[in-house]
């Protein structure tokens, strides 16, 4: 006996009352929205070790274990971070606020320098007035403003413990149920959606494979680059190294400028101070890291995953970022790669009835 179709008005009816079901509880969750997309992602990248697990252990188990090495590997290793980076920040400013007539005298040394001359000469070709004084105006109170803003940035981090705990908890309990109910809850969503099921699977494959290369390849390269930096930072005296160090693994998930964006001014600045050889190897390191990591290294991680136009990463980035803050690195090339894989979606399955209805 054949179940008989509801009427078109029951059907609207229906529909309507599940969008506004669905409305609220967007609106319930929206609060979460961050961690569960972290929660998603990490899941997505340590399932192979909770799969190695679940070989041995029950699931429950399994997924405990994988928690626990979770909060090993990110939750510890962020508090002294940012404990560490609060403290540099700090440092940072005090030096701007206090660094202003020892910086033009080193200034006004370096003027009498050849060198110095040399530089000059090209910049008045450009129209800049290399002036000791106005440089070390406006390296210090560069220096104090960044200083100062990391430095409420890192603070706000530490005010709010309490609530970065109750989130990092949610997380990991999210990440707890996801390991253990993750092939479920795939298959529920991908029977609640009506698209075909191959094209579904599709777009969460490329969303696995995005989290791979964005937490996995560029977190460790940007990483390795910045733990590198702080070490230079910290030999030649730079000073700040945690913070600098943090800044350059941030700048390694950008194409193009990278860790240049630091590394190069800071060789600048040993050579203004009259260190030529210690800027140029520092500079030449620079180089060498940049050309293995980002070239050799980085392109054996991430392999063939994200097949995306260089120009097209760092805009998705850059506009993660502005969007999002410092959850963009990852959310930027995340809704990159969702409208490219619709769009692939799109142009090898639906295209043509589009073609087909405009000719009619």
């Amino acid at each position: 006996m054949h179940e008989t179709p509801p009427s078109t008005m029951v059907l609207r009816y229906f529909l309507l009352l599940f969008l506004i079901a669905i409305l609220m509880m967007g609106r319930i969750l929206w609060p979460f929205l961050s961690i569960l997309i972290l929660s998603y992602l990490l899941t997505s990248i340590f399932r192979p070790l909770y799969a190695f697990f679940n070989r041995l252990l029950p699931p429950t188990l399994a997924s405990l274990l994988t928690c626990l090495l979770v909060v090993l590997l990110v939750f510890i290793p962020l508090v002294f971070f940012v404990i560490s980076l609060s403290q540099e920040a700090f440092n940072l400013y005090e030096w701007g606020r206090g660094a202003g007539a020892t910086l033009a005298h080193k200034l006004q040394v370096f003027q009498e320098t050849p060198l110095f001359g040399r530089v000059r000469e090209i910049a008045a070709t450009f129209g800049f007035s290399l002036d000791p004084e106005n440089i070390s105006r406006f390296l210090t109170d560069l220096a104090r403003k960044m200083g100062l803003f990391l430095y409420n940035q890192a603070s706000s981090w530490a005010a709010n413990l309490l609530q970065f705990i109750f989130s990092f908890f949610i997380m990991i309990l999210t990440i707890f149920f996801l390991l253990i109910d993750h092939d479920r809850l795939l298959n529920y969503i991908l029977r609640l959606s009506p698209l075909p099921d191959d094209q579904e699977r599709r777009l969460f494959t490329k969303f696995d494979e995005i989290a791979g290369a964005v937490l996995i390849g560029n977190a460790i390269s940007g990483v390795i680059q910045g733990v590198i930096g702080g070490i230079l930072f910290a030999v030649f005296n730079l000073g700040s190294p945690v913070l600098w160090g943090g800044l350059m693994a941030v700048l390694a998930f950008l194409p193009i400028f990278g860790i240049g964006l630091v590394m190069v001014p800071a060789a600048l600045v040993l050579i203004f101070k009259g260190s030529l050889a210690s800027g140029l190897f520092l500079f030449g390191v620079y180089v060498v890291v940049t050309l293995t990591i980002e070239y050799l290294l980085k392109p054996k991680m991430v392999g063939s995953q994200v097949k995306m136009h260089t120009l097209l990463v760092f805009l998705s980035i850059m506009g993660g970022l502005s969007a999002f803050g410092v959850l963009g690195i990852i959310y930027g090339p995340l809704i990159i790669t969702a409208f490219l894989t619709l769009a692939d979606i799109y142009l090898a399955s639906y295209d043509k009835y589009v073609k087909l209805a405009k000719a009619d």
